[in-house]
């Protein structure tokens, strides 16, 4: 899936669908809503951002869902979601 870099809105919110990741100045992280999950930080993580916008994310990404129910465990490259 190719996700879509977002910004914060004009109240300063970071409004996340599936597949978008974003930098929350609020926060001071990179936070991220993989496909088929919810949205999260991912403080432990390298970030690397290229000229394109898009960014690289190091080492892989793991989220779970709130209820237990799902989440995500792969790796978001140039802006690609792919699955571990």
């Amino acid at each position: 899936m190719t996700g879509r870099r977002v910004y914060p809105d004009a109240e300063g919110r970071l409004r996340l669908a599936q597949g978008d990741y974003g930098f929350n100045p609020a926060s001071g992280r990179w936070e991220v809503r993989p496909p088929g999950c919810h949205a999260g930080g991912i403080p432990d993580h390298t970030i690397t951002e290229h000229e394109d916008g898009t960014i690289t994310v190091s080492p892989s990404i793991l989220l779970e869902d709130f209820d237990g129910k799902g989440g995500w465990h792969g790796f978001l490259e140039h802006g690609i979601w792919r699955p571990a």
